[in-house]
C-alpha cells in the first residue's frame, strides 16, 4: 500500500535522527541486524485515520564484503474504518549472493475507490458512455485480500543475473461495491459489470500460479541505489489446477538505471525507472488486472491513487534526480520526479500508449542510518485533472 498513511510519523522521526533510533541486534559481525521500528500514524479518505507500525530492517546474511544487503519492510495497521491492514515485503540475499528470496505478503481487511478500466476514466462518477448502464469513475469497493508471493532465484556462475521460479496466490473475498453518497442513477458497478461479463465471481476469486524469474542485480544496494542498475522479467502461468477460477498468464518486465552525477557526492544521480505489466493470455478477475501502485512495493504512480487506473496491459515510466540538501553530510537530500502510465482496455477500446496520465512532484529525504541508507521519503504528487496526494514511504521509490 502507499504510504500515504504514516503522516506524522515524519515529523517524528526528523526529531529523532541518531543511532538509539535503531535497535541494532549483532550475535556476529556477518548479521549485522539492524531494526527500525517506526511508528505509523496518519489518515485518507479510504481507510480513514491509521495508526500501527511499520518497521524497517536489514541485515546481511553473509559477510558484507561478499554478500549484498537484505532488507525487510512491514505494515501493521489499523483504521478507524474498522480495517486491518498486514504487509510483508522482503529480498533477502543469502551467502555470496548465490541466491535470492523474493517475498511478497499480504492480508488486507480494507476498502479501496476504483474507477473503471483504461486511462481515459473521470473521477466523479457518471455512466460510461462505452457501456451503457454501468458506472464510470469513482465508485467504493470493500475487501478482503490474501496474497503469497515468494520467488527463488539462482545465481548463473559469477555473473550479475538469477534465473528461478516463483509461487504466486492471491485470493480476493467478501468483495461489494458502492456509492458512499446518495445517488439517484441505478447502475452497474464497473466491477460487477467486468467480473460477470469474463465468467467470474463477483464477490470471490482466486489467482494462483507459478512463474519463471530472471533477474539482472546490478545495484550497489538495494534500499537506497547511487549507481549502476536492475532488471526483471517474470512470467506468470495461472492454471486452474493450482487453483486459479480461470487460465491466464501475465508477462511483467521491470528495468531501473541509476545515472551518478558527482563522484564526490554519490547521492546526486538520475534515477530512471520503466515499469510495464501485460496480460498474455486468458482471462483475470477485474482486481488482478495490472493497477496503478499495485507493484511490489506500491511505489508507482506518486499523483494518483492506488488502483486509480486500471486494464488487461499497463506501461510506466519514471524519472526522478535526487541530490543531497547538506554541503557535508547525508541526513537531508531532495528529488524531483516525473511520470506516467498508460492502461489498455477493450471495455473502452483503448490501446497502450494511446492516451498517458502523467504526474510530477517534489520530495524531501531524511536517512535515519547512514551505513544501511535507510532513508524515511515524504513526497508530493499532482497528476490531471485534480488528482495529488502525500506519500510517506520508508526508503527510496525505487
Amino acid at each position: 500500500m502507499k504510504s500515504c498513511y504514516f503522516l506524522g510519523l515524519f515529523f517524528l522521526v526528523t526529531l529523532k535522527l541518531s543511532a538509539q533510533d535503531t535497535v541494532v541486534y549483532q550475535p556476529n559481525k556477518i548479521n549485522q541486524f539492524k531494526l527500525v521500528p517506526l511508528p505509523a500514524i496518519g489518515s485518507n479518505p479510504a481507510n480513514g485515520w491509521l495508526f500501527g507500525l511499520a518497521p524497517s530492517a536489514t541485515w546481511y546474511m553473509g559477510h558484507p564484503q561478499t554478500t549484498k544487503m537484505s532488507n525487510f519492510v512491514g505494515n501493521f495497521l489499523y483504521t478507524t474504518k474498522k480495517q486491518w491492514i498486514f504487509s510483508s515485503r522482503s529480498n533477502i540475499f543469502l551467502n555470496e549472493n548465490k541466491t535470492i528470496l523474493i517475498g511478497d505478503w499480504r492480508y488486507f481487511i480494507t476498502s479501496q475507490p476504483t474507477y473503471g478500466l483504461g486511462s481515459s476514466t473521470p473521477n466523479d462518477p457518471a455512466e460510461n458512455p462505452n457501456q451503457p448502464g454501468v458506472w464510470w469513475g469513482e465508485q467504493q469497493m470493500d475487501f478482503r485480500l490474501v496474497r503469497f508471493y515468494e520467488a527463488v532465484l539462482k545465481r548463473i556462475g559469477d555473473s550479475k543475473f538469477y534465473l528461478g521460479a516463483g509461487y504466486h496466490l492471491d485470493i480476493h473475498s467478501k468483495v461489494s461495491s458502492f456509492q458512499e453518497e446518495e445517488i439517484t442513477e441505478v447502475l452497474e458497478f464497473a466491477h460487477d459489470r467486468y467480473n460477470t461479463e469474463m465468467g467470474f465471481n463477483t464477490d470471490k476469486y482466486t489467482l494462483s500460479g507459478i512463474s519463471l524469474n530472471m533477474v539482472m542485480e546490478n545495484r550497489d544496494n538495494s534500499v537506497s541505489p547511487y549507481e549502476k542498475n536492475f532488471a526483471w522479467v517474470q512470467y506468470k502461468v495461472n492454471p486452474p489446477f493450482l487453483g486459479s477460477d480461470q487460465s491466464s498468464s501475465l508477462l511483467l518486465l521491470d528495468y531501473r538505471h541509476y545515472i551518478n552525477l558527482s563522484e564526490r557526492r554519490k547521492r546526486n544521480l538520475i534515477a530512471l525507472w520503466g515499469f510495464g505489466n501485460f496480460l498474455v493470455s486468458g482471462k483475470l478477475p477485474y482486481m488482478n488486472l495490472p493497477g496503478m501502485g499495485w507493484d511490489m512495493f506500491g511505489r508507482s504512480g506518486r499523483a494518483y491513487a492506488q488502483g486509480r487506473f486500471r486494464g488487461e496491459s499497463m506501461v510506466y515510466s519514471e524519472a526522478e534526480w535526487r541530490f543531497p540538501l547538506q554541503q557535508n553530510k547525508e541526513t537531508f537530500g531532495g528529488t524531483v520526479f516525473v511520470n506516467a502510465a498508460s492502461f489498455s482496455s477493450k471495455t473502452t477500446d483503448e490501446k497502450l500508449f494511446e492516451q498517458f496520465n502523467p504526474g510530477y512532484g517534489v520530495g524531501l529525504r531524511v536517512m535515519i542510518n547512514k551505513q544501511n541508507r535507510t532513508t524515511i521519503s515524504a513526497d508530493y504528487g499532482f497528476g490531471q485533472k485534480g488528482n495529488s496526494g502525500f506519500y510517506l514511504n520508508v526508503n527510496e521509490s525505487f
